[in-house]
């Protein structure tokens, strides 16, 4: 399934995909905004995590493409039953500040309600990550909570900033 917007495509991953988000993932200003990617990031450490999303493990992801170019990934997993799921995303840094990951992420939220029963969405970052506050704030989370989280790329536990998105907020605002 590929899911498009103005300026982005967001498509299912492949394999080819490995280098390329190696290559952008693996800039240690990148990996130390999300929990999963360590840093170093080799391209083999990519291809394994291709292969777990292939499997379903991933919960459901997607490249974000500008230009025919792979430029960052986003995504959902539900661990709770589907009631809710986190999001998540990444932009490479060349990309950063021309809001492609609020563009993408507000496709991914209409799709994730859309085809899931979820009642509401979760999103996060780590306190010294302004620019994904932003993001979410843009989208209309709602900030939820604070706890610590491990990072792949971090020593130890860095404090995470918590916001949901309610099913039944988003379709009030579309409502009006």
């Amino acid at each position: 399934m590929r899911l498009r917007t103005l300026r982005l495509i967001l498509r299912p991953l492949s394999m080819g995909d490995a280098g390329r988000i190696a290559l952008l993932a693996g800039d240690r200003d990148i990996a130390r905004m999300t929990a999963s990617i360590p840093h170093p990031y080799s391209e083999w450490q990519a291809s394994e995590w291709l292969k777990s999303v292939a499997a379903g493990e991933e919960g459901t992801v997607f490249a974000i493409e500008s230009d025919g170019k792979l430029i960052g990934c986003t995504g959902y997993r539900s661990d709770d039953g589907g009631q809710t799921a986190e999001v998540g995303y990444w932009v490479g840094k060349p990309f950063w500040g021309q809001g492609f990951a609020t563009e993408a992420v507000a496709e991914l939220i209409v799709h994730a309600f859309a085809t899931e029963r979820f009642d509401s969405l979760l999103g996060g970052h780590f306190e010294d990550n302004p620019a994904s506050a932003r993001v979410l704030g843009k989208l209309g989370f709602a900030r939820c909570g604070e706890e610590l989280r491990e990072s792949e790329s971090r020593d130890g536990k860095s404090r995470c900033v918590l916001y949901r998105l309610a099913r039944a907020d988003v379709a009030r605002e579309a409502a009006r």
